[in-house]
């Protein structure tokens, strides 16, 4: 049991008591409370990383004929195998180990349910079941100070969450570097979907409209779907934010310990060599992505640059990442991957002296500076001309929405529909 290790929230529940089954009414005494036994227990947490259903059930404290049950009538309507660590679970169960509820929350839209087929019964049910929720388009707006020197702050100063901060960063990965340009004074106003669900944490939908002031530039990203194409997001003028390459590997919170150099003294072997690439320090595990989208070369491990990914993408370009801890969900020879899809986590395999990314960029067979190439990078395809009319609608009402929040304003809710 002490294998698998997880928060949990233990609670009494009082959804039976020790009269039920009895036949007979618990008796009272005048002007006094009855005192009711409760014979079940509530359990909350969150499921551990590795742990699988018939683990978890188990250490809760179900039979060993339950936990087969629950599995099984699980099965019919859901791979086990699916279980994600960190989603959240509720559990009731008796003192003697029967089930009477179980939830496990899949996504934001729905929940494993597996029940008793009646009070008492032996035989379990699973269904997959809806969470209703309602749709709020609601801005937020903060500021990069002393205070909130991190969008990460920031965001949370606004009252909203690390998911959010997160979709903020990717929309403007391709002309902010969040790892290095981030200055105190940046501003950002984002419209934006909130899913509010009954008895569950909300959650958040489509990012519509956010803009970003940087050192001075004003940045505005509008979220359109062209009438031939995939949705986007684009500046004022119609022009596309995605970049073929990321500014940046890494999401948040490293820096550049090491830049592109053709003499650079290696700390390990202490003489002076070639540095062909850029060393961000950042903590192990940290995910790293890939800039671009394209084909796995390889991923493999070796003495000198631990364990590596190497990726091919188009116009001739291979990008490399170096002494990582771990590979990618997937990552293999010859796997495609999308830009921002996560191929390993920081790590100091191999020659490295402390957790950190040796990223490479290569050019037609030759290593490039990659943050010189980086910013060299043109954008992706502009709003069509036939679609420019109703973009600029589009735009129009994303820059009322933001204007609702305004710089440094409060979160607010716009409107709430069903």
């Amino acid at each position: 049991m002490a294998r698998l290790r997880f928060r949990s929230i233990l609670t009494v529940s009082l959804l039976c008591v020790s009269a039920c089954g009895t036949g007979a009414p618990p008796r009272s005494v005048r002007g006094q409370d009855v005192v009711l036994t409760p014979d079940t227990t509530l359990i909350r947490g969150l499921v551990a990383q590795r742990a699988t259903l018939a683990e978890m059930l188990s250490t809760h404290g179900l039979a060993a004929d339950v936990v087969g049950a629950a599995v099984e009538a699980a099965r019919a309507v859901f791979d086990p195998r699916r279980l994600r660590s960190s989603q959240p679970f509720q559990l009731i169960r008796t003192f003697e180990g029967s089930l009477r509820n179980f939830e496990y929350e899949i996504d934001a839209d729905s929940y494993l349910q597996v029940t008793p087929i009646a009070l008492g019964a032996h035989e379990l049910r699973a269904e997959v079941v809806p969470i209703p929720k309602i749709v709020e388009r609601a801005v937020a707006a903060g500021t990069i100070d002393d205070t909130t020197p991190s969008l990460f702050q920031a965001m949370d100063a606004a009252g909203e969450g690390a998911v959010l901060t997160i979709a903020l960063a990717q929309i403007f990965a391709g002309e902010i570097d969040f790892n290095t340009e981030v200055q105190l004074g940046d501003r950002f106003v984002l419209a934006f979907e909130r899913f509010v669900r009954e008895d569950r944490p909300s959650t958040y939908g489509t990012i519509t409209a956010a803009e970003f002031d940087n050192d001075g530039r004003r940045i505005l990203a509008v979220h359109f779907t062209p009438p031939v194409g995939r949705p986007d997001y684009f500046d004022e003028q119609g022009r596309s934010l995605r970049r073929f390459f990321l500014r940046s590997p890494l999401k948040f919170d490293p820096r550049v310990t090491s830049r592109y150099s053709l003499r650079r003294f290696h700390p390990v072997l202490r003489i002076t060599r070639p540095h062909r690439g850029v060393d961000y320090g950042a903590a192990t595990g940290a995910p790293v992505v890939a800039v671009a989208s394209g084909t796995v070369r390889s991923a493999t491990y070796d003495a000198v640059n631990g364990r590596m990914v190497r990726l091919r993408h188009a116009d001739g370009y291979d990008s490399s990442y170096l002494h990582l801890s771990a590979f990618g969900p997937g990552i293999r020879r010859g796997v495609r991957v999308e830009q921002g899809r996560t191929i390993g986590r920081v790590g100091s395999t191999g020659l490295a002296t402390g957790p950190h990314l040796h990223y490479g960029l290569q050019k037609n067979g030759g290593w490039v500076d990659p943050l010189r190439e980086h910013r060299n990078m043109p954008p992706g395809d502009p709003v069509p001309a036939a679609a420019m009319e109703a973009f600029r609608a589009a735009r129009d009402e994303a820059v009322k929405a933001l204007a609702a929040a305004g710089h440094g304003g409060e979160p607010a809710v716009l409107t709430a529909t069903h």
